[in-house]
């Protein structure tokens, strides 16, 4: 098993704690920077996908994973990144600008709403980004004049100084290299006082105001940083399809999304890229299942219930998700064979001041 001994607050803040860090995180680099040579046309589609969803999972986990708001709304933080850069395209702005623009207003949307929802928690806050979707959705489907209603918008592929990213490599790359900028600055900003605010407020909003953090001040930067990631993916899933319509906005999106951040384990930056990877993943598996089953044997709708029933057994069993599960398992393995059975046993007691309010 391995022990760190942190000797100054430099080696705390250090992005790989220790040269195993290195070694994997480079491993996992090399993987990736060879996909392209190594994997086929169909999976690299698919891997563009797990690295867009990736990044709207990094911006929703810090809201609901580290600031503990939960939003059903994502969806149409997504839609206003994919419609902004879908208009900054057609109007010829560069891709750069595109995108920073499609961030920027997505940002400043999530500011908007962040504000009215400052005095709300729980479900009622839950409720409140449901009807901001909602309302996003119809604003889109009925401005035809500026977003073309529900016949859509077409997109082309992404050019940067000249050179039109038409393959899907060219595309992968400039989706590897945001999600990596996105999910450093994640890092960095959960490293820096604004970040521990945040966490502060999801533990305890009665605790965090006592200690002097500005609970509306670090809920509306939340927001507002967690909608900008949105708006970054969403541009990116709007060239990934090249063709963008309000039915790709809807609720049962923004479930999704949310999915991500409960399945790959609430708290944790790398579950956002394993609850995307399970994502894409899950359907592709299904499939494969319904081949080896006799015509018939599935009924229609069974990749909604598989997923539900799986869903349902996370919650109940393995309530901090696939990273979760990961850090059990590695755990086992350092410690055996003296690990304790009830070492990750759930904690029931809650601070008096939260139980009471």
């Amino acid at each position: 098993m391995r022990f760190v001994f942190k000797t100054d607050y430099e080696q705390d803040i250090r992005l790989f704690k220790h040269a195993g860090q290195r070694f994997w995180y480079g491993l996992l680099a090399v993987a990736l920077l060879l996909a392209p040579w190594w994997v086929g046309e169909y999976v690299m589609s698919q891997l563009h996908f797990i690295l867009i969803y990736s990044i709207v999972g990094f911006g929703l986990m810090m809201l609901t994973g580290f600031t503990g708001q939960v939003s059903l709304g994502h969806a149409a933080f997504l839609a206003v990144g994919a419609y902004t850069e879908a208009l900054m395209q057609a109007a010829g702005v560069p891709f750069f600008v595109s995108i920073s623009c499609a961030a920027l207003f997505s940002a400043v949307v999530g500011i908007i709403v962040g504000l009215p929802a400052l005095r709300l928690k729980g479900i009622y806050l839950t409720i409140a980004t449901l009807a901001f979707n909602v309302i996003v959705e119809e604003i889109i489907a009925r401005w035809h004049s500026l977003t073309g209603g529900n016949e859509g918008m077409h997109l082309k592929p992404v050019e940067i100084l000249g050179w039109k990213l038409e393959s899907d490599a060219a595309f992968y790359y400039l989706c590897l290299a945001l999600t990596v900028l996105c999910g450093l600055a994640c890092v960095n900003l959960l490293r820096s006082p604004t970040g521990r605010a945040f966490v502060a407020i999801r533990d305890s909003e009665v605790s965090a105001s006592c200690m002097g953090v500005h609970l509306a001040k670090y809920k509306t930067i939340a927001f507002s940083f967690s909608a900008a990631l949105t708006g970054i993916g969403g541009a990116l899933y709007a060239h990934k399809l090249a063709f963008i319509s309000p039915e790709q906005f809807t609720l049962f999106q923004s479930i999704e999304l949310i999915t991500i951040v409960i399945l790959g384990g609430i708290g944790f930056l790398h579950g956002s890229v394993l609850g995307a990877t399970f994502i894409i993943v899950l359907p592709q598996l299904i499939s494969i299942a319904k081949g080896w089953l006799p015509e018939g044997a599935v009924p229609a709708g069974m990749q909604a219930v598989v997923f539900g029933v799986i869903l349902i057994l996370v919650i109940i069993f393995e309530p901090l998700g696939l990273y979760g599960r990961w850090l059990k398992i590695r755990t086992w393995f350092e410690l055996f064979p003296f690990y304790r059975r009830g070492m990750f046993r759930r904690q029931k007691s809650y601070m008096k001041s939260e139980r009471l309010r």
